[in-house]
């Protein structure tokens, strides 16, 4: 399955899925083009605005890409919490002349929808977040024709990946920017993730299914340390959010290299489940009183993030970012592709060449 996998990609780079707009068919194109996986993310959007862009990204190329799907998530215990947070948003709201989001407007993010759409219209390669759907789901897929991955951020994570029935895992360190795709969402366990080398070296001796990299990583360097470890191929998001063809906001393209934004934090404020963003005034002010309420947080912000987007207020909106953000390099997408590649094939020659003291050449 590992040989399956990549041999969909010349390249063994994966851009990742990032909702919200930023993974959009242009940018999934240009990688897929240049040799890497692209990937469109479903995650927000209807079945049919998943569809449309399915239909463009087929339009723009023959190449192989992936969909990824958010699961859905549990009901949510205490809704008194989600009053208090919303009160706390009203300053907010008021700020930004808007209303909060209907905290009710959906828990499984269209999921049985999109799934019906690619089980009739397949395409190579899906992923999920937020947890493994069911071996049903993987074996439909698989007869499909499609590969299966599933994001897991421990190795009991991963195991329950590979009993599922995945084709390969995808192994998310702490220092990946976005959303951390834990299967089940414990405040206990906030900053307790593990970082990506670590987490590749035991989800390695843990399953025998492929792994892919994801977390921080920004140069073909890199990309070389994650595959020395055991990973069949690394994902790459906040490397690409900077190119033209991404769909963020110029303003957070911008903020990645930013001197105002120094560092990344993971934070409940925008959305209720542990994402990793650039520090701002919303999560100082509100991240330490958000709670574990995801997708009610989301649905709740949404107004407040479009509204500090449209004023181009970089204070008030969800900067997501890893914590290579600085090294972030705004070229296009396709050449970007092909400077890691080059960057990765210089590191392996470099570690084939690398020569003991005392002793022979390695």
């Amino acid at each position: 399955m590992s040989s399956a996998l990549t041999d969909l990609f010349p390249h063994p780079i994966v851009q990742a899925p990032m909702a919200g707009g930023v993974s959009v068919p242009q940018l999934a194109a240009a990688v897929s083009e240049a040799g890497g996986l692209g990937f469109l993310a479903a995650g927000y959007k209807t079945a049919d605005g998943m569809y449309q862009d399915i239909k463009q990204l087929r339009g723009l190329t023959g190449r192989p890409f992936g969909v990824n799907l958010f699961m859905p998530q549990p009901e949510y215990a205490d809704p008194a919490a989600v009053d208090v947070y919303a009160h706390q948003l009203a300053g907010e709201a008021a700020w930004y002349e808007t209303e909060l989001g209907d905290r009710d407007s959906g828990r499984d993010d269209g999921y049985d929808a999109k799934l019906a759409v690619l089980l009739d219209n397949p395409v190579p390669v899906v992923s999920f977040h937020f947890g493994a759907p069911n071996g049903e789901v993987l074996e439909a897929l698989r007869r499909a024709g499609t590969l299966t991955l599933v994001t897991a951020t421990t190795p009991d994570e991963a195991l329950a990946v590979e009993r599922a029935g995945a084709d390969a895992v995808i192994a998310q360190g702490v220092e990946a920017g976005g959303h951390q795709g834990t299967h089940r969402d414990i405040p206990e366990n906030d900053g307790a993730g593990l970082g990506l080398l670590s987490l590749v070296g035991q989800i390695r001796e843990t399953v025998r299914i492929p792994v892919v990299a994801a977390g921080g990583l920004m140069r073909g360097s890199q990309i070389a340390a994650v595959l020395a470890a055991g990973a069949s191929a690394a994902q790459l998001g906040t490397a690409f959010l900077a190119t033209p063809e991404s769909g963020a906001a110029d303003l957070h393209k911008q903020a990645l290299t930013n001197p105002l934004f120094v560092r990344t934090e993971l934070t409940r404020a925008f959305s209720g489940r542990p994402a990793r963003g650039l520090v701002n005034r919303f999560m100082r002010e509100h991240g330490p009183y958000a709670p574990a309420a995801y997708p009610e947080v989301h649905h709740l912000t949404s107004p407040l993030r479009k509204a500090a987007a449209k004023a181009k207020d970089a204070q008030g909106m969800a900067l997501w970012a890893g914590q290579g953000h600085r090294m972030a390099r705004p070229l296009p997408a396709g050449q970007l592709v092909e400077v890691l590649a080059a960057e990765l094939a210089d590191a392996t020659t470099a570690l084939s060449s690398y020569r003991i003291p005392g002793g022979e050449l390695r």
